[in-house]
């Protein structure tokens, strides 16, 4: 059940971590150490796709949810299902590349957008 229990955990991290890549030029664009995390994370997908890699929570999931034992609890969680589903699209390998690389090129040009902007403000 423990084993259930973080895996289901680490899916929802997982979910979260992957909302932080879509909109953490939000956050990052008034936070520096947030914007390197940020950056850094963006960096790491692109090399990911790239490379045909699995993400290191993705291999953390797996191996957690081998260690759980089925036959002692029901199938199924209702906290982990919804992100569950959104972290594991059914979508080809190009089609993933492809968002992960226009989701850098927006938060790109949010920071860009911000620091032009920021810079005009100053004066």
């Amino acid at each position: 059940m423990l084993y259930k229990i973080l895996a289901d955990f680490v899916v929802l991290v997982h979910f979260l971590w992957i909302l932080f890549l879509f909109l953490g030029a939000i956050w990052g664009s008034k936070h520096k150490a947030v914007k390197i995390v940020h950056l850094s994370g963006l960096r790491f997908a692109i090399l990911i796709q790239v490379f045909d890699w699995y993400c290191p929570l993705t291999h953390l999931e797996f191996w957690l949810g081998s260690k759980h034992d089925s036959a002692l609890v029901y199938t199924g969680s209702f906290i982990a299902h919804y992100p569950e589903q959104i972290v594991y699209l059914e979508l080809s390998r190009p089609s993933v590349l492809l968002f992960t690389v226009f989701f850098l090129g927006f938060n790109a040009w949010f920071y860009l957008k911000r620091t032009k902007w920021c810079s005009f403000s100053d004066r």
